[in-house]
């Protein structure tokens, strides 16, 4: 099924606040919801969300491997989404998601820490 083109359900913007506050675990939570019921595009563009936070989640904890692999997979559910999804802006998130690994990338494991915090993603609902 294709990204709709109506309002973002409730449960979408209350991932998105709970994604944009840090809470990515939480906003991992609510997206599961979501994306369990879903097929095609909407299920990928969940999963890609979904798996973004979770990176940041394991980024912030120490968890370099996980947080690349996660990074990497989000970004390659959301290269099968529209740019806009549910009027939320996925180009951007895909962009800033990818800018994000490679900084982490480019500084390692034993300097994951220092990821500028300007570079951490943020959703952004177009509404």
């Amino acid at each position: 099924m294709p990204c709709r083109a109506n309002a973002p359900p409730g449960e979408l913007v209350k991932a998105v606040e709970e994604f944009n506050r840090g809470e990515w675990f939480e906003c991992h939570e609510t997206l599961e919801e979501l994306w369990v019921g879903e097929k095609g595009e909407l299920r990928d563009f969940y999963q890609g969300v979904l798996q973004i936070a979770v990176a940041l989640h394991h980024w912030r904890n120490g968890n370099f491997k996980g947080a690349l692999i996660l990074l990497q997979g989000g970004g390659e559910c959301l290269r099968r989404v529209s740019s806009v999804c549910l009027e939320l802006d996925v180009a951007r998130l895909q962009k800033d998601a990818a800018r994000f690994l490679d900084e982490l990338s480019a500084l390692g494991e034993g300097r994951m820490a220092e990821v500028n915090p300007g570079l951490v993603p943020r959703l952004h609902l177009l509404s």
